[in-house]
């Protein structure tokens, strides 16, 4: 398996079906943290609903519409960056993440980000990637100003989340705007 130095001790590698144990337990330690942001946090409850996201993640990435990667740090599992959507005809693809207390404030988003969206951009040569996130995740979209994404807008009310409608910031980063 491949693994992407991230900065002193943390890596970006793949995050599998056969990895359902170890991303459990860092669900249990992020879900307070990130359930508000990540819709299959809440879901991912124990050992067979942990396996069944990893497992859609796994078939998305069999047909190159989407692919999941773990962070570890000091070789504890402490947050992930994906592609929820890789759409290869089209040039478009949205990356999300996620990340536990434990791994913040060590830029390891942003890094992992910078590998995903330069394999989608240069390798891949896809034109867009996107990265959607609530006007309230300040976080989020502090990661896509430094990753030198655009805010290209607001989609009023497009998210529900706990019985509330949310309103979802749309940010991009062009193919061109890395020349």
């Amino acid at each position: 398996m491949f693994s992407v130095p991230l900065s002193d001790g943390a890596q970006l590698r793949p995050l599998e079906p056969w990895q359902a144990e170890e991303f459990l337990a860092h669900m249990d330690r992020a879900r307070a943290t990130v359930d508000p942001w990540i819709p299959w946090a809440s879901i991912s409850t124990d050992l067979a609903s942990a396996r069944a996201t990893l497992q859609r993640y796994a078939d998305l990435a069999a047909r190159d519409a989407g692919r999941l990667y773990g962070i570890w740090l000091d070789g504890t599992l402490v947050g992930g960056t994906m592609f929820v959507s890789f759409d290869a005809a089209s040039g478009v693809c949205e990356l999300g993440c996620w990340l536990e207390p434990a791994g913040q404030g060590r830029g390891l988003i942003t890094g992992a980000a910078r590998v995903l969206i330069d394999w989608a951009l240069r390798t891949r040569g896809l034109h867009r990637v996107e990265w959607h996130c609530r006007p309230d995740n300040v976080a989020s979209a502090s990661v896509a100003r430094r990753l030198g994404m655009r805010l290209d807008g607001v989609m009023r009310e497009s998210y529900p989340y706990a019985g509330v409608r949310h309103d979802t910031e749309i940010w991009s980063l062009l193919a061109t705007d890395m020349a």
